[in-house]
């Protein structure tokens, strides 16, 4: 009886059902066997009470045992009445004051679950984005001269650090400055995300940039998965910051370099980014840029075209007549290396644009990427032997890249038979463009950064606007019924041209008058990394004294 008591008493009991009516299922076996100990103790008083009446006394063991059961009986009724007490209270308890049940209590279990699956995912697939910086340094060093490959590092590193602070600083807040909540993250209306420059048409609301979420800390750090997506979203910036770097490899100044990636990264790349994926005015028509074939590739091969104009090729690329000479790289191995390492990463940053570790596309979603590189790079590899009678290392490698750019404007919404189509028009194209971009306009782009990023970054755009198969997010393209999803992309694609085209001239103009962009060619010849840093990438072993 003293264990029944103490269960009584020590027991948290969970609130009652809707109304405070029903008695809660998890106490009912107390309540019986306190109601057996009372009736047991019952019947053995009764009895004693019986052989009282029968006899004109009781033994001292009768009379002694009579004293115990009227003292477990007064501890029954305490037990009794704390029971009662609890039950009163539970009555007329608020929600708020209520203890959750078992059923809430796994609920609530399951969405911190889910919730806690879905930062890992992003976290880890936002890491595998950031290692990409090293396959971009490694393919654009590789493919320049070695007389540069410090200086072609430097920026590819530098880019990454200048573009965070910049994003973190206002590049976030113009582009998610109002995306309200995320559910999947956990991002809840404390964070202060809610303020947009917009207009109203109608009912619907076109936001052009975010105005809330400068310089992000505080509040937010309490307020769900806010800088989940900050690290998500701040390594896509720094791809986009990137891609320039290698087309104007071997003659960009250093002071111009850092201007530019603290006004891509915090200005240009953002306010695009916040049309397609903050919420803003391209999104509400129904553009759709899954994992950023235009928001993050197209913008950076075109900022790289304008940069080509604006600064010029290197010294000895172009003859008086206009033909090309070939500059080979010194160090293919290096461009190999790092076109794996931006293949491996290229599965963070498309499956993980789900931003859900729990969506059951990520399967679908990494297959299309993997088929998409691998036939950009066999049909890049085929259509080089057939033009120039031998198959080209570099446009191989090009050719891969130029496949994951390609499909990841549409790797949720499209077959594996579409991606592999996808992949080989890519791997063409970049052939194609390339030969295109130095013969015809005349520009120099060392690593083809132009044609992988910019062209093939377009072509993805339109590509999904083709074969969205309406399996996912019910997008659907032109080739499954739906010429208005079609328009809509050549729409967003045209718009980003324009954007990227006229924001990056205006921006390279201004760096140029500021603090120029170009090396001179006595620099150029001495190569950057001795006047730019002070410093070979492969020092000369000293001579040891004799």
């Amino acid at each position: 009886m003293a264990a029944v008591l103490a269960a009584v008493s020590s027991t948290s009991l969970p609130a009652q059902e809707a109304g405070g009516k029903e008695v809660p299922k998890a106490i009912l076996p107390e309540i019986m066997d306190l109601q057996k100990e009372i009736s047991k103790l019952k019947d053995n008083q009764f009895d004693l009470q019986k052989a009282l009446h029968d006899k004109s006394g009781l033994t001292p063991e009768e009379t002694e045992k009579l004293k115990t059961l009227g003292a477990e009986m007064d501890e029954l009724k305490k037990s009794k009445e704390i029971l009662e007490g609890k039950l009163a209270e539970m009555s007329t308890a608020t929600p708020s004051e209520a203890v959750p049940t078992p059923t809430e209590e796994v609920a609530q279990n399951a969405a911190e679950a889910w919730l806690g699956t879905n930062a890992v995912w992003v976290l880890m697939a936002g890491f595998l984005v950031m290692f990409m910086q090293a396959g971009f340094a490694l393919v654009e060093t590789g493919l320049t001269r070695a007389k540069n490959a410090a200086h072609t590092m430097t920026m590819n590193l530098m880019d990454y650090c200048i573009g965070m602070l910049a994003f973190w600083a206002f590049g976030f807040a113009l582009m998610f400055g109002n995306i309200g909540t995320n559910a999947g993250l956990g991002i809840t209306e404390a964070a202060g995300l809610d303020k947009a420059l917009a207009i109203t048409i109608g009912d619907t609301s076109y936001s052009f940039f975010g105005a809330s979420g400068w310089f992000p800390g505080g509040e937010m750090l309490t307020a769900g998965g806010v800088f989940t997506l900050f690290l998500f979203q701040m390594v896509f910036a720094s791809t986009a910051n990137t891609i320039p770097t290698g087309t104007l490899a071997e003659r960009w100044k250093i002071k111009g370099f850092v201007l530019h990636s603290i006004f891509v990264a915090g200005v240009l790349y953002p306010i695009f980014g916040h049309w397609v994926w903050g919420g803003g005015w391209l999104s509400k028509l129904g553009y759709w840029d899954f994992a950023g074939s235009t928001v993050v590739h197209m913008a950076g091969g075109v900022m790289a075209l304008v940069g080509a104009y604006v600064v010029g090729a290197r010294l000895g690329k172009f003859n008086p007549d206009g033909t090309s000479n070939p500059i080979p790289g010194h160090n293919l191995p290096f461009a190999f290396i790092g076109t794996f390492i931006l293949a491996f990463g290229w599965f963070g940053f498309n499956a993980g644009s789900t931003l859900l570790g729990t969506d059951s596309h990520i399967g679908v979603i990494a297959t299309n990427t993997a088929l998409a590189s691998a036939a950009g790079a066999c049909a890049a590899c085929i259509i080089t032997h057939l033009k120039f009678g031998r198959m080209d290392p570099s446009f191989a490698c090009n050719g891969m890249l130029a496949g994951l750019v390609g499909i990841t404007a549409s790797c949720a919404f499209v077959d594996t038979w579409a991606a592999v189509v996808i992949g080989v028009l890519s791997g063409i194209l970049v052939v194609y463009s390339a030969i295109f971009v130095e013969e015809k306009l005349k520009l120099d782009d060392p690593v083809g950064a132009i044609s992988v990023h910019g062209a093939c970054g377009a072509f993805g755009g339109i590509a999904l606007g083709l074969f969205g198969n309406g399996k996912y997010a019910d997008v659907s393209g032109l080739f499954y019924g739906n010429p208005e999803q079609f328009m809509i992309q050549i729409l967003g694609v045209v718009t980003c041209f324009l954007f990227f085209g006229i924001g990056g001239y205006l921006m390279f103009m201004f760096t140029s008058r500021v603090v120029g962009n170009r090396s001179s060619d006595v620099e150029q010849v001495a190569g950057l990394d001795i006047t730019e840093l002070g410093v070979e990438a492969y020092g000369k072993d000293p001579i040891p004294n004799k």
